[in-house]
């Protein structure tokens, strides 16, 4: 005689999607890169083309926005009724001068900013894993169809609790002679959103010292390994984002403007910076995108593992 037993079935469990091969992925589409996190959660997007329809007042791409935290709050801004030209996370100068007098920046006060763009022509998708994607974009700076330097940006996502963290090395190659003349800003630099309370902070803790003003680079904050703004929003989540400096970067002074939201370690506040034709110019930068308050044992870590607390 058979028996018959009968099958008992706990309750359904859902396995991570770490366990079930997932990974993160960087993707190309038309217009940009979209890195996505092992649930699919879009982590940044890198522009490679003007988006139709926006307010910025620029020709060129080549940005991040929007970039965001863990829990998918975006904190990059672009084209904001303030400042038209700042867009997301993005390189670039306010005023340069060589074989063509240039402003990438997109200011336009003191070079001309006209027929001057960032045009990406390639993208080559870095190896991905179950805790980071990158890639990598090549890019030339163009001024009246005189290609001035070619650009190569190496790019990683990652994400380390409670942060996503973008690793960013850019290697800008002059075709000839180029002088960066000395502002208090431009370069590297986060614009972020306008909404909620913002708080800054460096390396010593909260940051007291006066907005710098944008004529005057001794204005600007000393040198630090990073500096930091949290928001409070207006529906009370609470998130910020730090930017950190390499200290193999060249002595760099930091223009971080409260009202205007910007984070910018500035190489041509201390100096003007000449570049010699074919001789590669290498910065290095780490953005981190953080839910909740600032955690500042986490935040020097970061630092820490990135270059150091080592400053100019």
């Amino acid at each position: 005689m058979k028996r018959c037993f009968p099958l008992l079935f706990g309750p359904l469990v859902l396995l991570p999607a770490s366990l079930l091969g997932a990974e993160w992925k960087a993707e190309r589409t038309n217009d940009a890169v979209v890195v996505r996190d092992v649930q699919g959660a879009e982590v940044v997007r890198y522009q490679l083309q003007p988006l139709q329809g926006s307010k910025l007042a620029v020709d060129s791409a080549c940005y991040f926005h929007p970039a965001r935290t863990p829990s998918g709050l975006a904190l990059t801004e672009v084209a904001p009724p303030d400042h038209l030209h700042h867009r997301g996370i993005f390189l670039a100068w306010v005023e340069m001068h060589g074989k063509k007098d240039a402003d990438f920046w997109g200011w336009g006060e003191h070079a001309p900013k006209t027929n001057r763009v960032i045009v990406n022509l390639s993208v080559k998708l870095g190896d991905h894993g179950k805790d980071r994607a990158g890639f990598e974009a090549r890019n030339d700076w163009i001024a009246e169809g005189d290609v001035m330097i070619h650009e190569k940006l190496e790019a990683t996502a990652r994400q380390q609790h409670p942060a996503n963290i973008l690793d960013l090395t850019y290697t800008l190659t002059p075709v000839s002679d180029v002088t960066l003349s000395r502002w208090a800003f431009s370069g590297f630099c986060m614009r972020t959103r306008k909404d909620g309370k913002l708080e800054a902070f460096g390396p010593d803790g909260p940051v007291t010292l006066k907005n710098p003003k944008h004529t005057e680079p001794a204005s600007d904050w000393p040198a630090a390994s990073w500096y930091a703004y949290t928001l409070k929003l207006d529906d009370g989540k609470k998130a910020g984002m730090a930017v950190f400096n390499d200290p193999r970067n060249p002595k760099t002074l930091w223009h971080n403007h409260r009202d205007i939201r910007m984070l910018n370690p500035c190489i041509v506040a201390p100096d003007e910076v000449p570049l010699k034709a074919n001789e590669p110019l290498v910065l290095r930068y780490r953005v981190a995108l953080f839910d909740g308050e600032l955690r500042p044992e986490f935040i020097g870590k970061l630092a820490a593992d990135f270059g150091g607390a080592e400053t100019h």
